[in-house]
């Protein structure tokens, strides 16, 4: 009977313990499979707010980030530069920025927050090329309706210096302005605002 009770006792035990490091080896191989459905950092980072120092821009001078794997103009306007915005509404396809590409902040004859300064996605709303950019000096050769801005040489679109598009051009609609806030007088933050967080 003894030998009995010790072979339950044995069979309990190695039970047990096989079920145990069974149930371990179980949630060991689960975490790396879990973890792995967790977005790494380099996507995180690609999703991030991106910081601007903007202290070294000088008037007219254009400069271009990464956010989200798009390029981000920043263009410091110059006077004379916000002075043409008022001139060709009649000539653009949606010159009161109607269409929702810009935050609530933006729709505005600048389309920005602080006039001096347009901030934009870099592509063209007709197949995503990536414009360059042309002051009114440099315009003369694309027609004189058109004061400078943004050219697309792939298909001919045109885009002011608030990125709002003209008409009769294969480009639907103004250039994206996406999501920023001022965090002080040189440092801007792009792809979050107060609304967004």
């Amino acid at each position: 009977m003894n030998n009995d009770r010790i072979d339950i006792r044995r069979r309990k035990f190695i039970t047990l313990a096989a079920s145990g490091v069974g149930g371990a080896g179980l949630i060991a191989s689960a975490v790396p499979f879990v973890a792995s459905m967790s977005p790494s950092e380099a996507a995180k980072a690609a999703g991030a707010p991106v910081e601007v120092d903007l202290s070294s821009m000088q008037p007219g001078m254009l400069l271009t980030v990464e956010w989200r794997g798009k390029p981000v103009w920043i263009l410091h306007r110059t006077d004379p530069m916000l002075t043409l915005l008022k001139r060709h509404d009649s000539l653009l396809l949606d010159p009161q920025s109607r269409e929702p590409q810009q935050p609530d902040y933006a729709a505005n004859a600048t389309r920005s927050i602080k006039p001096q300064y347009l901030i934009v996605i870099g592509l063209c709303t007709h197949l995503g090329c990536i414009p360059t950019f042309r002051s009114d000096t440099t315009a003369a050769d694309l027609g004189s309706d058109w004061p400078g801005g943004f050219y697309c040489p792939c298909h001919g679109s045109k885009f002011d210096l608030a990125g709002r598009v003209f008409k009769n051009v294969p480009a639907p609609l103004n250039l994206e302005v996406p999501r920023h806030e001022y965090l002080n007088d040189t440092r801007l933050l792009i792809g979050k605002d107060r609304k967004s967080v």
